[in-house]
């Protein structure tokens, strides 16, 4: 067994307590937690101070491309199209080995930044292979592409071998989901394939959704840089009417109550209510939209309405170095959120968001000893300490009681 004692310790679940304890049992998982004079303290159990440190749940990253590690300031470009096809050329010259030691690199910066959940989207598979060998947590979807409607086929064909593929390394921890990657990218016809047959094998949905402003043009009246790019490949109009992102999608069969929706910028208020009719999940990334697209998402509409949220990177090609902590300060600027409304952000809303609840966000007993301890020194307020720092304060992190980091 493992005694850990802070100077505070925040539940998520209720209020701080300082001077707390986490009493971990073998397998991992909580076995008692409260003020240090309330914990027991077993004759056998390895005892850890983290005096001058707050200990909170493991943060949840709700958005990742973790095979993109390393690719931090190799990609510029005027336009978002122009961005995507350099980041794809730049992919094409890197080998799977390399995307692999990419991932597993990726992987511990997460560990040292306090992350010990994430929820990737890649095209490689080589993040599901590496959360599979580091024995970490997280789930991986696996993207697919194809705007030509008769494309259909043969993209299921090799994305369904794919996906049987990987299927090997959803052990433990390391689970498996499907992405159907944008409406620029993918038809009305593969996003019900894709994600039918993701439902089939009963794993989680997670698309990109009204992100770049052409993205609404190409489906509203099939003007902008996507629907000229569609016009030059020979790609007919998405829809023969004129429609959001959101309801695009909900003609197609994506929207659920396990389906992530990453970024979603340009939602109106039908289409939040759609989202909230189908119980969807929002991946909110703040910096990545203001410095692809100038733009920022409804994010506090998305609480009003109920919906499960939490913050993400997105990639470090987007925004380098990742950093959670400064996702949630830009998040709460935007929308005027008080500090504990962030933490939980940052924590149980992401483990919510993206179905891992029942595991980890909180501190409570029965739930994995999933846990990051922030260096703050003397503080009367512990969250406003860990939302001031930053990676560096970080000094330890525990993936079900196993140090990880520190």
């Amino acid at each position: 067994m493992q005694r850990f004692s802070a100077s505070w310790r925040l539940p998520i679940a209720g209020d701080p307590i300082r001077d707390g304890a986490v009493l971990v049992d073998d397998r991992g998982r909580i076995a008692a937690i409260g003020p240090g004079d309330r914990v027991p303290v077993p004759p056998d159990a390895v005892r850890i101070d983290l005096r001058n440190s707050v200990l909170l749940p493991g943060l949840v990253n709700t958005h990742t491309h973790l095979e993109l590690t390393g690719f931090a300031g190799m990609v510029e470009a005027d336009t978002f199209l122009e961005w995507i096809l350099r980041v794809i050329a730049v992919k094409a010259a890197r080998s799977d080995e390399a995307f692999f030691d990419a991932a597993c690199e990726g992987i511990r910066r997460t560990w040292r930044s306090g992350v010990t959940t994430v929820a990737d989207t890649g095209s490689t598979g080589a993040v599901l292979e590496a959360l599979d060998h580091l024995g970490a947590s997280g789930t991986y979807h696996h993207e697919v592409f194809g705007a030509h409607p008769d494309e259909c086929d043969a993209a299921m064909r090799g994305f369904s071998a794919q996906l049987d593929r990987l299927a090997g390394h959803a052990t433990g921890r390391a689970r498996l989901g499907v992405s159907p990657h944008a409406p620029y990218t993918v038809s009305g016809p593969l996003y019900r394939a894709a994600c039918e047959l993701g439902r089939a094998h009963g794993v989680p949905t997670a698309v990109h959704v009204a992100e770049p402003p052409g993205e609404s043009a190409l489906l509203d009246d099939f003007t902008g840089v996507f629907a000229d790019d569609f016009r030059r490949r020979g790609v007919p109009r998405p829809s023969d009417v004129p429609i959001t992102p959101m309801a695009f999608m909900d003609r197609h069969g994506v929207l659920s109550s396990r389906t992530l929706c990453i970024h979603a910028i340009h939602v109106s208020e039908a289409d939040t209510e759609l989202m909230a009719r189908h119980g969807c999940a929002v991946s909110h990334c703040p910096r990545s939209n203001r410095f692809h697209h100038q733009a920022d998402a409804p994010a506090a509409r998305y609480l009003e309405r109920g919906l499960r949220m939490g913050l993400g990177t997105d990639s470090e090609i987007s925004v380098a170095p990742p950093d959670l902590l400064a996702e949630a300060r830009e998040a709460r600027r935007l929308a005027g959120w008080d500090a504990p409304t962030v933490l939980r952000l940052l924590t149980l809303g992401g483990a919510e968001a993206i179905e891992r609840d029942g595991e980890c966000g909180s501190l409570e007993v029965g739930k994995l000893a999933d846990f990051a301890a922030v260096s703050v020194g003397e503080t009367d307020d512990p969250i406003e300490a860990v939302l001031a720092s930053s990676p560096d304060g970080v000094v330890g992190t525990w993936l079900a009681g196993r140090r990880v980091h520190g």
